[in-house]
């Protein structure tokens, strides 16, 4: 598809965004990066080897001439914890993009809001391209782009739950409702029609990383997920059928002579 992606001025070929967490090995996550054709990766900062360049690192297995590195504050709790792996992130030569997480609770890994906001305006300010993961919720959403978010990214449901698109009618309202920034779903995706439903929405993108990493054939949900985003943004772009009650004739007998 010939459009493209903007965030912050930047133009990605490919409206998927993948993870590099939870492959069974390096290999097969550069595999399946390779096939989802995306051209933005993210990397979870507090789970790769930053220091010690004579071991192996998942970052060894991604070419950085190919693939956008995206980290990610997983795993942060508090904004001051995701505000330093930021940093970290950047010192070490990674980005100043920062997929932002912090996480407010530990079951169901669902987003604090408060240290969320806290943290985007802290490192805006610091000269950051902050993508913030959060909630389905449009009074959040319009907090965080206030702040400076360079995209908003609600979840589809909680991360690594693959239960697909939840509340559409809230992500149809953030669609709605947000044109400024552009809108990514990030968690919950389980299979193709999940992305396909998200790109249906208008969502201007879609990030995941379980549904790949565990699937059965990973390289063949990789593929799946690339024809999914693709065919969902086409089927926005060309606009739906209406909806109707009752049936209406695909050969209509209008003009037909009996």
């Amino acid at each position: 598809m010939s459009e493209t992606l903007t965030i912050a001025g930047r133009e990605f070929r490919s409206r998927l965004i993948v993870g590099t967490g939870k492959y069974r090995t390096f290999q097969e996550m550069a595999r399946c990066l390779e096939a989802t054709g995306a051209d933005m990766v993210t990397v979870a900062v507090r789970r790769v080897n930053l220091t010690d360049r004579s071991k192996e690192s998942l970052l060894d297995y991604i070419d950085r001439d190919k693939f956008f590195i995206l980290p990610n504050t997983a795993g942060c709790y508090t904004a001051d914890e995701a505000i330093r792996t930021a940093r970290l992130a950047r010192e070490v030569g990674l980005s100043n993009w920062i997929k932002l997480e912090v996480i407010g609770d530990q079951k169901t890994l669902f987003p604090d809001n408060a240290g969320l906001l806290e943290a985007t305006r802290v490192l805006v300010k610091e000269g950051f391209v902050v993508l913030p993961y959060t909630n389905d919720d449009l009074v959040n959403a319009r907090r965080l782009i206030d702040a400076g978010a360079a995209a908003v990214m609600p979840l589809g449901a909680p991360i690594g739950s693959g239960m697909g698109i939840q509340n559409v009618a809230n992500l149809r309202i953030l669609r709605e409702m947000i044109t400024e920034v552009p809108l990514i779903v990030d968690a919950g995706v389980g299979t193709a029609s999940d992305a396909a439903i998200a790109m249906e929405l208008g969502y201007d993108g879609v990030l995941m990383n379980t549904a790949i990493a565990e699937a059965e054939n990973s390289e063949q949900m990789a593929v799946a997920m690339k024809l999914a985003v693709e065919a969902g943004r086409l089927a926005f772009k060309a606009g739906r059928m209406p909806k109707r009650l009752y049936a209406s004739a695909s050969s209509p007998l209008a003009g037909v002579v009996r």
